[in-house]
């Protein structure tokens, strides 16, 4: 009986070690999808100064015309009735 203590004991422990080893391959995944993803939103952005550089009309009718805080207001007094 104690040596099947023993042996649940050790296959939990395995199981723990592989499971942070994977957590930790995943985390390291993260910090490099999130790093290129800001890298791709900046060059996006200074690509797109550049055309606008070259080119601001085309750079003009191809972003849409919105301001960044013109999201639409609906009051919670209007949901309720």
């Amino acid at each position: 009986m104690l040596t099947l203590h023993w042996l649940l004991t050790g296959t939990a422990l395995v199981v723990a070690v592989v499971a942070l080893a994977k957590a930790r391959r995943a985390t390291k995944r993260l910090e490099r999808l999130t790093e290129t993803y800001w890298e791709l939103r900046y060059d996006h952005g200074q690509l797109r100064a550049r055309v606008a550089k070259l080119d601001p009309d085309a750079a003009a009718e191809s972003e849409p015309a919105r301001k960044p805080g013109s999201a639409n207001f609906v009051p919670l007094s209007s949901l309720k009735r």
